[in-house]
């Protein structure tokens, strides 16, 4: 096999972003000291249209289901100018082109949403009428089937961006937020701006396949850093997650389509728990299986079947 002396990351250019593409590094340099780690930043479609709501970007720039997150980082893989893109999993589409692949993935944080608040209380508290900001069709969706009563509004920008739209009162009484990006970037140890942080269990509101991982991709015929990859992979966050993409997969599940999945792994067995609601509106449909962590295709297409 070929031998390389350098590895060039390509990440997005925001704080949690960057928060990711540093623990990749330094995972990267502890496994192979005599290897230069370097960064590319790299400005995605999803970060330059803020100007139209998040499940629209895709359609007005002519891009296929999450690629509005992916699209430039992939653009460099193919060219060469990076070696490996790091993506936040859950806007990774479910589906990549033939070129690319994810042999590996970090060790995951927190899988649960957070309704993040100026009061105390969380969503029982919240008055009638509130307005809640969130991007996300799943939340929307699972807001309205819990709170019907609730108004639900668009939210864009970064993290620290959502954060300080809450803090100044004008638009939201809360917004929705991936507890992951929150414990990543240090929200939940301080309370600088004052809100309230109430961290939803996932049996109870269902959290987006692959949310709190970090996935890596790169070319599919580059055996070289698949290698190096290999090196750093957390194989239990790894079958998670492969077993939940592949359920949205078999879905044909897009980001923007209602489904809420997350796995549990115990031991050899794993867990895997769905709640999708019809595109039409009504009741969701809920279900659960269990089966061999050595077989997480499987156990995604039971699942998929218990639902069909």
């Amino acid at each position: 096999m070929e031998s390389r002396n350098k590895i060039i990351v390509g990440t997005r250019g925001s704080e949690l972003a960057l928060w990711q593409a540093e623990a990749t590094e330094s995972l990267l340099r502890a496994a192979f000291p005599d290897m230069k780690v370097v960064r590319q930043v790299i400005k995605t479609t999803g970060d330059r249209r803020t100007d139209v709501a998040l499940s629209q970007v895709a359609k007005s720039e002519g891009i296929l289901d999450k690629g509005v997150f992916t699209k430039e980082l992939e653009i460099a893989l193919e060219a060469g100018e990076i070696d490996v893109a790091v993506h936040s999993l859950k806007d990774v589409p479910t589906v990549l082109n033939d070129h690319f692949m994810i042999p590996a993935t970090l060790e995951r944080a927190g899988v649960r949403d957070a309704l993040v608040c100026r009061t105390e209380g969380g969503l029982a508290a919240l008055p009638e009428g509130a307005k809640v900001g969130t991007s996300s069709v799943r939340r929307a969706r699972q807001l309205q089937w819990l709170r019907p009563d609730l108004l639900l509004c668009d939210l864009r920008g970064n993290v620290p961006t959502r954060l300080n739209k809450l803090a100044q009162g004008e638009e939201y009484d809360a917004i929705m937020l991936a507890e992951a990006g929150l414990l990543r970037l240090g929200y939940l140890e301080r309370n600088d701006l004052g809100l309230h942080f109430a961290i939803l269990p996932e049996d109870e509101f269902f959290p987006a396949a692959g949310q709190g991982a970090i996935g890596l991709e790169i070319r599919s015929d580059d055996a070289w850093m698949k290698e190096c990859l290999k090196q750093i992979n957390h194989q239990q966050t790894f079958v998670r997650v492969t077993a939940e993409r592949e359920f949205l997969r078999l879905l044909d599940a897009g980001c923007h389509t209602p489904v809420g999945v997350y796995s549990v792994l115990h031991e050899n067995e794993l867990s895997m728990y769905a709640r999708v609601f019809p595109e039409q509106g009504g009741e969701p449909k809920v279900s659960q299986v269990s089966g061999s962590a050595a077989e997480p295709i499987a156990v995604a297409r039971e699942l998929f079947e218990t639902l069909s």
